[in-house]
């Protein structure tokens, strides 16, 4: 196969060997994967980064999008191994795919500007930056109201870079990582031709090492970015009622009943070590999802089993349930605040707004019967509600969200922007894996960071823990193993610049990568900058090509 060349102002400009463009798309899809839990070595993202720019640097857009769908392949599919533990193979590799592609359009969209970035070599980690984020901010949205899954921001719970979430969220946070691998890629890039370039490109050591250092600098920029909220009324001490469940896997459900003595047991268990002493007792006592699978406002016994921990602990319990309804065939995932004495607060009740596709509601069932038979667990349809989960207890007004919730940026900023004084993540990992609650414990630490809230999880089998406005994790639970742990935490008012601005530094980001890729089409068509590719017949050989280019340079001068 004949090497595709570009000719660059009268030079051949070859893009990176074939061979070696496909071994840095695989490398780039690990170091992204090591840069996520349960591996964190979050420095690594700018790196895998700058390895899948570098590879489709100078390609055709369909080799473009097939090194990026190559190194999305081996990013995703380890990352998202947790979905295929109880659900056989085919819903996770169809999973897999659907991410990658996202990583496809990303390589032919850096394929497509390599014509922009050669002739100002400065606007190249401007350029990833823009189009990292105009990837994320699609695979958010869609298909089905998308999948966060895996955005550079999410990598970076132990990266000073964290705290820019509190300017401008995970879109800000994923911005910087990708300007980093930007200045990495352009202070390494070497053209794969002769070194005489007329002085089109940066030469010599001392440019490269500059802007190493500038990717360094960016990486590090967060530490002077303040962060958290204003303290407000009296500090609340929290319980978390990690119950565990009687065995992991879709079946757990099964076990409902298990499931809710569980919960209930580690409650009353938690009040008689108040009673002695042993323990302060809670202001507020957090269930996670699921905690009661039987509807405790239909069935009168799980109804009096939930009263019996809330009145032997004395304080209101956030349960997570699942109740029938409204419709025949529906239900709905609840926080449903349980009060000492008078029961369910239905005034206090937040139902789940996102609920997840294909596990709590199936779209195209029949066609999704297909692919996987085990869509059929999915008996009844969640419904989704309309309001934020702003819910008040204790004397503080919490913010709950349910499980994947955590991931979708508008919907965590609606409890803040709702009065929330603290983040409260109620999840079931009792499907899935550690790897899969480790990577959810990321994105509430971003969370608190951005809107200046300190957060819980509070999940059936771990990891549970408190997180504060800074994002370290406090208590943190295991994993599989029944656990109750206690914290004080302090209410937060005010708003961050990113709870104030939301949404728009991601749409200023998405308009200006938009404008990027036009700019490209324009140069892609300027006459000095035309392209052409040896596999097409408008070039001879690649030494050839490379020879002409040299005397036409010889004959100007």
């Amino acid at each position: 196969m004949k090497t595709p060349v570009e000719v660059v102002d009268g030079r051949a400009a070859r893009p990176m060997p074939l061979g070696l463009a496909v071994l840095a798309a695989v490398v780039a899809g690990g170091a992204l994967l090591a840069a996520f839990p349960p591996y964190g070595l979050w420095w690594l993202a700018p790196v895998g980064v700058a390895l899948l720019a570098a590879a489709v640097h100078r390609r055709r857009l369909r080799a473009g999008a097939g090194l990026g769908m190559l190194a999305g392949l081996v990013f995703f599919a380890p990352l998202l191994s947790w979905t295929n533990l109880h659900t056989g193979s085919l819903p996770w590799v169809l999973l897999s795919v659907l991410q990658a592609a996202y990583l496809a359009l990303l390589g032919a969209a850096g394929a497509w500007t390599s014509a922009l970035v050669d002739r100002f070599r400065w606007s190249w980690p401007m350029v990833t930056g823009l189009l990292w984020v105009a990837q994320e901010a699609l695979r958010d949205r869609t298909p089905f109201g998308g999948f966060p899954w895996g955005r550079l921001a999410f990598s970076q719970g132990d990266s000073p870079l964290l705290r820019v979430a509190a300017l401008g969220g995970a879109p800000l946070v994923t911005f910087g990582v990708a300007l980093a691998g930007g200045c990495l890629v352009a202070a390494v890039w070497r053209p794969w031709r002769r070194p005489d370039d007329g002085g089109r490109r940066l030469t010599g050591w001392w440019p490269a090492v500059g802007l190493v250092a500038v990717a360094g600098l960016l990486m590090l920029v967060g530490a002077l970015v303040p962060v958290g909220g204003t303290p407000t009324g009296r500090a609340l001490t929290v319980a978390i009622v990690q119950g565990n469940v009687p065995r992991m896997g879709l079946d757990f459900n099964a076990q409902r009943r298990a499931v809710l003595d569980n919960h209930v047991n580690a409650t009353v268990a938690l009040a008689a070590r108040v009673a002695s002493g042993q323990q302060p007792k809670p202001d507020l006592v957090v269930w996670p999802e699921n905690s009661s699978d039987i509807d405790p406002l239909r069935y009168p016994d799980a109804a009096a089993r939930i009263s019996e921990a809330a009145s032997a602990i004395g304080v209101p319990v956030l349960v997570g349930a699942v109740l029938t309804g409204p419709g025949a065939g529906q239900v709905r995932n609840v926080g449903l605040l349980w009060q000492p004495g008078s029961g369910p607060d239905l005034d206090q009740l937040y139902v789940k707004r996102h609920p997840v596709p294909f596990a709590e509601y199936v779209p195209m069932r029949d066609i999704a019967r297909l692919v996987s038979k085990e869509v059929d667990r999915v008996r009844a349809d969640f419904v989704p509600g309309s309001t934020p989960g702003v819910v008040r207890a204790a004397g503080a007004v919490l913010g709950d969200v349910i499980c994947f919730e955590v991931a979708y940026d508008a919907v965590v900023r609606d409890t803040v922007t709702g009065g929330a004084q603290l983040l409260v993540v109620q999840t079931n990992n009792a499907t899935f894996d550690e790897s899969e609650a480790l990577q959810q414990m990321a994105m509430v630490r971003l969370r608190a960071v951005e809107h200046g809230r300190p957060a819980l999880m509070a999940s059936t089998v771990g990891v549970s823990g408190f997180v504060d406005p800074a994002g370290r994790v406090s208590d943190a639970t295991g994993f599989n193993t029944g656990e109750v742990v206690v914290r004080q935490l302090r209410p937060q008012d005010g708003r961050t610049v990113a709870t104030r601005v939301g949404l728009w530094p991601e749409v200023a980001l998405v308009a200006a990568a938009v404008l990027v890729l036009a700019l490209a089409v324009r140069e892609r068509r300027r006459p000095g900058a035309a392209r052409r590719d040896v596999t097409t017949g408008d070039v001879g050989d690649p030494a050839g090509a490379e020879e002409r280019g040299e005397r036409g340079a010889e004959a100007r001068s």
